[in-house]
């Protein structure tokens, strides 16, 4: 087939044809190029790919070398004029595609190439898995297989059983339970279920839940959707508070009187008419009050005692009379102007921190100000409205006191006896909205957890976050809280041993730093401009032909590239066993069962 070498042009060699016939099979087909008088088995070969032919010519790619037994990708020597050049032989070819000793805990088998039949395509383990990766692909092309596929073949393809492994998937549409189910059957290894269906009917799932205490200001400005960095002083102001309502101690009830006080005589100091000021104490001491100071206490006056709803009365000269009296009874909570806020070991629910949130608007003095207090007010509004449409229920936690550290480590334990590699976090039965919320908050709980290891990742957690696209975008967290968790987990995650994986169908929409810091990459089928463009710009290795062949590929086979792989190369990615739930409606069953 091989004749002379007729042209060298940058990366592109032209070889006589010597068969004068068109073989399409060989396309793609791995070629090395190799001195006759000098060849041996520590020579360096250039290695190229067959690109295209005609019965003149093969027009070959070049696409790295293969020196000391170890294939180098990147073309950086070229063939002299008289070498020869053969298809790459067996050996050769295992060190392009990878081993096909899979059955390894050193190898993942990555699925089938689609040009050597016969041939595995894998990866290193620790390639693959010490990185970042990214599985991009329109809807039904067989991402939620090949992910299903990936994780099944590191415990079913393995001489050694992965049992320090800490996979967790955020299964948004709930697909992945039954892929799973047949890992559960391996000797020492669990698989663990969270769902965020709150009328649970099988034993094998567990609601999804966070301590409320763990929560911190930037958890509760992700929780409350704020949009205004100036409201985190509102939120700080809040934790500090929420002590005083889980406790009924003297000191905090004091506390509590001396900030309604201050916030009523405020309201005293505004200005406002007598009417309006009593209007407006009312109110406030309808809705925040202790027993020592509410609309009945009594203030005493000379000759007489009445309440101070009473003393707020308005007389025929639209004056309060009362009013002196008022301020002075007010002055004597006053007086008590820190609380030491105890922490150690403190619970409480998220009704307790709506409740410290409310004293917080009321001390920061916003019930003077309006424009203020409406935008602050929003934040009691959302956490009214978490409170009371059941997604509370989240951030139940009915056991005793438990750290953070303690909390993460038993989600990876069952019956806290048994150690589990594969959490299956199910959040089909919440909106899409507050689905993203809870994946921000356990992607911080995670990272938290992993940053405060005394020795750096001891404990390695894999987080694969399905339809990444809506939930790891460009959000404004950065210019709110100062960082985006995403964002962050992919810049530092590495060094603590958090690695991220994102499945999408659209690339364009995923945070643009997560996407680049992303090492390893499985492309299925797509064909959106946008899309091809942001592909185009990950990989420098990437030829034309490929981002062609990326717009027909069938369902189950991608494009895969990246630090674990030495070229390019397109893989049949074995069907899962069991399969996840996300095929495509049967409109024939449909319509006509």
């Amino acid at each position: 087939m091989f004749g002379k070498i007729v042209k060298i042009d940058e990366k592109v060699v032209k070889i006589e044809n010597k068969t004068k016939m068109i073989q399409a099979n060989v396309i793609n087909f791995h070629v090395v190029f190799e001195e006759l008088d000098t060849g041996t088995s520590t020579s360096p070969k250039i290695v190229g790919e067959i690109s295209g032919m005609n019965e003149e010519e093969i027009t070959i790619l070049l696409i790295g070398e293969i020196k000391e037994n170890t294939f180098i990708s990147g073309a950086t020597k070229y063939p002299s004029i008289t070498s020869n050049c053969r298809i790459v032989y067996k050996q050769e070819l295992e060190l392009i595609i990878g081993s096909q000793e899979y059955m390894s805990s050193e190898n993942l088998l990555i699925g089938a190439s689609t040009l050597y039949d016969g041939y595995k395509i894998t990866a290193k383990m620790n390639d693959f898995f010490n990185q970042h990766f990214a599985i991009i692909g329109n809807s039904g092309c067989g991402k939620s297989c090949g992910v299903a596929s990936l994780i099944q073949n590191i415990f079913y393809y393995n001489n050694k059983i992965p049992k320090n492994a800490h996979i967790v998937i955020f299964d948004i549409y709930g697909e992945y339970h039954a892929a799973l189910t047949k890992i559960n059957n391996f000797p020492n290894i669990n698989v663990k279920y969270y769902t965020t269906k709150t009328d649970i009917d099988e034993v094998s799932s567990e609601i999804v839940s966070i301590p409320p205490y763990f929560l911190e200001v930037d958890d509760l400005a992700i929780l409350l959707n704020v949009n205004d960095h100036t409201l985190l002083p509102i939120l700080e102001k809040t934790l500090q508070y929420v002590a005083i309502f889980h406790g009924a101690g003297e000191k905090a009830i004091k506390y509590k009187n001396s900030i309604i006080a201050k916030s009523l005589l405020d309201i005293i100091g505004s200005g406002k008419s007598s009417t309006q000021l009593s209007d407006q104490i009312i109110s406030t001491l309808n809705k925040f009050n202790t027993p020592e100071l509410n609309l009945e206490s009594a203030i005493v006056q000379p000759g007489y005692t009445r309440t101070l709803k009473q003393c707020l009365n308005i007389d025929s000269q639209g004056k309060m009379g009362a009013l002196q009296f008022i301020i002075e009874f007010l002055n004597t909570f006053t007086t008590i102007e820190t609380f030491e806020i105890e922490k150690t070991e403190l619970t409480y629910t998220l009704e307790d921190i709506y409740n410290a949130l409310e004293f917080a608007l009321m001390s920061e003095g916003m019930l003077n100000n309006a424009t203020l207090y409406e935008k602050a007010n929003d934040l009691r509004v959302r956490m009214h409205s978490i409170l009371n449409s059941g997604l509370s229920k989240y951030f139940e936690y009915k056991g005793e006191f438990i750290k953070k550290e303690q909390f993460v480590k038993s989600m990876f334990l069952t019956n806290q006896v048994e150690y589990v590699q594969l959490l299956n976090m199910n959040f089909n039965y919440v909106d899409e909205r507050f689905a993203k919320i809870l994946t921000k908050l356990y992607m911080k709980l995670f990272f938290d957890f992993a940053t405060s290891l005394e020795k750096r990742a001891s404990f390695p957690i894999h987080i694969i976050i399905e339809e990444a696209h809506r939930y790891v975008q460009n959000d404004n967290d950065i210019n709110i809280i100062g960082y985006n968790i995403f964002d962050r987990i992919t810049k530092e995650g590495r060094k603590y041993g958090v690695i991220l994986g994102f499945v999408t169908q659209r690339p364009s929409e995923l945070s643009t730093t997560c996407l680049s810091q992303c090492s390893n990459f499985l492309i299925y089928r797509i064909f959106h401009p946008e899309d091809l463009n942001i592909v185009i710009s990950i990989s420098s290795n990437l030829t034309s032909q490929d981002i062609e062949k990326l717009k027909t590929l069938r369902p189950g086979t991608a494009l895969v590239f990246g630090t674990a792989f030495r070229v390019p190369l397109l893989t049949k990615l074995n069907l899962p066993d069991p399969m996840p739930a996300s095929s495509n409606v049967n409109i024939e069953n449909s319509w006509y069962e």
